[in-house]
C-alpha cells in the first residue's frame, strides 16, 4: 500500500468528485476506515466484502481493507440479494460493508454513499488471494477470481510500460466502474501509483465527460468501454478540446463504424485494450494504428492453439474450480478465437471461440455476422446467436423495420450466413460492465418481455 499506491507528495491529487481529494486526504479516510473495520471484526487474513456502488466510500473501504491485510471481496452494488447471498456463503466474508443510505444515483458515474459495516462470519479468508472478483457472466454463470497482491502490483506496473497510457500529472476521465478489472487497475490503482488524477464525470452522459475533459487545461484520457464510444460519438462538442489525448476503451469488440465516428468527431486516436479478469490487461493498441489487432502487453505471451487465444498466466486464477479446460500448465485458455502473427505478434481477436456454427454443412462465424449487422444504417448494437437457427438480436437506432433489415442484409451476406431470425428489442440486455449479454435464454426473455 505505502510503497505501490500511497508514495507521492501529500497534496498531489488523486480524485476529483468534483471536490479534489489529496493524498493526505485520502491516506486519513483510509485510516479511519480501517479502524472502523477492524472494530467490526475484520483481522488480517480475513476478508471484506465491499457491496458498495462507484463512490468515496468504496475506494477507502477498499484500500483500508488491504491496509489492515485483509481480502477485498468486490460486489457489484447492482446484484440481486439473491446473489450476493450466495456469493457470501460461499466467500465468508469477516464482515459486509453496504450503504445505509446514498444520495440520488440516477445516471451518475461516482455516488455520494454513507456506508455501515455488519460483521458476518468468524472465520479465515477461502483463499490467499487479495481481491476476489466475479466475472461479468455475458455468456454464462459468473466465474470467482482471485488475484493475489503481487499479480497486481504487477499489472499496475505493466501499465507504467504501454506506451499511450495517461503519464503522471495527467487525468483519467474515468467511465468504467471500479469494481470490475479496467476500472480497478487501469483506473484507480495505476492512477494511484503513477500520479495521475482520476476525474469521473457527475453524470453519465456525453456532456459530462466532456465538461470534465474540460474542467482542467492539463491533458485528458477517456478510459471506457464500447458503449461510451457510442455515447461520445452522439455527442457534438460545444467547442476545441485541446487537452483531450486519447480515448481508450476495453471490453468487447468495437464495430469499425462506430470507431470510425469518433476518431472523425474528436480527431484524437481510439485506444483498444484486450483484458480479463483472471488476469487484467493482456493487450492493447492505444494509438489505434493495429486496428483491430493488438500488442502484447510488457510481460505477457499470447500463443494460438487449435484457433483459440492461450494467455501466459503462471497460477490458476480460479477460486474452487479445477477445469483444465480453462486453466493449465501456466497457460489460461480464454475461450477467445484469435491469430497471432508470427512475423510481428500481434494478436487479433476474432470473438468468442464458440461463435462457429455449421449451417448446411457450410461454417459460419456468427461474429462475422454479427459485425456486419451491427454496423447496418439504423442499428445501435446486435447480438446474434445460435438458436436452432442463426438470430440476430437488434436496438435500432431510430426507425427500423425487419423487412428492411432482412434486405439490408441480403445485399451483404450470403444465403447461408444469414440470419433466418430477427428480433427488434427496444433495449438488448446488458452486464453489470456494459457488455451485450449472449445468454440465448436472457436475450429470448428480453424480446418477450
Amino acid at each position: 500500500m505505502d510503497e505501490i499506491l500511497f508514495a507521492g507528495r501529500s497534496t498531489d491529487i488523486c480524485l476529483r468528485l468534483p471536490e479534489p481529494i489529496d493524498r493526505a486526504t485520502l491516506r486519513g479516510l483510509v485510516s479511519t476506515a480501517q479502524g472502523r473495520l477492524v472494530a467490526a471484526g475484520l483481522r488480517p487474513g480475513g476478508a471484506a466484502a465491499l457491496r458498495l456502488p462507484p463512490s468515496l466510500a468504496y475506494v477507502v473501504n477498499l484500500l483500508a481493507t488491504w491496509r489492515a491485510g485483509a481480502q477485498a471481496i468486490l460486489l457489484d452494488h447492482r446484484l440481486t440479494d439473491h446473489e450476493v447471498d450466495r456469493a457470501l456463503v460461499r466467500l465468508t466474508p469477516q464482515v459486509v460493508v453496504a450503504p445505509i443510505r446514498s444520495g440520488s444515483g440516477a445516471l451518475r458515474i461516482f455516488v455520494d454513499v454513507t456506508e455501515g459495516v455488519t460483521r458476518y462470519a468468524d472465520s479465515p479468508a477461502v483463499s490467499g488471494h487479495a481481491v476476489i472478483q466475479l466475472s461479468s457472466g455475458s455468456t454464462g454463470p459468473s466465474k470467482v477470481i482471485g488475484r493475489t497482491a503481487a499479480d497486481l502490483v504487477a499489472e499496475v506496473r505493466r501499465y507504467t510500460q504501454i506506451d499511450g497510457v495517461a503519464l503522471p500529472g495527467e487525468r483519467i476521465i474515468l467511465l468504467p466502474s471500479m469494481v470490475h478489472v479496467l476500472g480497478l487497475v487501469g483506473g484507480l490503482l495505476y492512477g494511484l501509483h503513477a500520479g495521475v488524477e482520476l476525474v469521473p464525470p457527475q453524470r453519465l452522459s456525453g456532456d459530462a465527460v466532456l465538461a470534465a475533459i474540460a474542467s482542467d487545461t492539463t491533458p485528458a484520457t477517456v478510459l471506457g468501454v464500447p458503449f461510451h464510444i457510442g455515447l461520445l460519438a452522439s455527442t457534438r462538442p460545444a467547442g476545441p478540446l485541446p487537452q483531450l489525448r486519447r480515448m481508450t476503451t476495453g471490453g468487447e469488440l468495437v464495430p469499425a463504424a462506430v470507431a470510425r465516428a469518433f476518431t472523425d468527431r474528436y480527431g484524437v486516436p481510439l485506444g483498444n485494450m484486450y483484458g480479463m479478469t483472471e488476469v487484467g490487461v493482456i493487450g492493447t493498441d492505444l494509438h489505434g494504428s493495429h486496428r483491430p489487432s493488438i500488442a502484447p502487453a510488457p510481460g505477457i505471451e499470447v500463443r494460438e492453439s487449435g484457433g483459440e487465444l492461450w494467455v501466459s498466466c503462471p497460477a490458476s486464477p480460479y477460486v474452487g474450480l479445477s477445469d483444465p479446460t480453462r486453466w493449465a500448465d501456466g497457460w489460461l485458455h480464454t475461450r477467445d478465437a484469435g491469430t497471432v502473427d508470427p512475423d510481428t505478434g500481434l494478436v487479433t481477436v476474432r470473438g468468442r471461440l464458440d461463435s462457429q456454427v455449421s449451417v448446411g454443412g457450410m461454417k459460419v462465424d456468427l461474429t462475422e455476422v454479427e459485425t456486419t449487422v451491427a454496423e447496418l444504417p439504423g442499428v445501435a448494437a446486435a447480438v446474434v446467436v445460435w438458436d436452432d437457427a442463426i438470430t440476430a438480436y437488434v436496438q435500432p437506432d431510430g426507425p427500423l423495420s425487419e423487412e428492411t433489415l432482412d434486405k439490408l442484409l441480403a445485399e451483404r451476406l450470403a444465403g447461408y450466413k444469414r440470419p433466418r431470425v430477427l428480433r427488434l428489442l427496444d433495449q438488448l440486455p446488458r452486464t453489470t460492465t456494459g457488455k451485450l449479454v449472449r445468454s440465448t435464454d436472457a436475450l429470448r426473455s428480453a424480446a418477450t418481455s
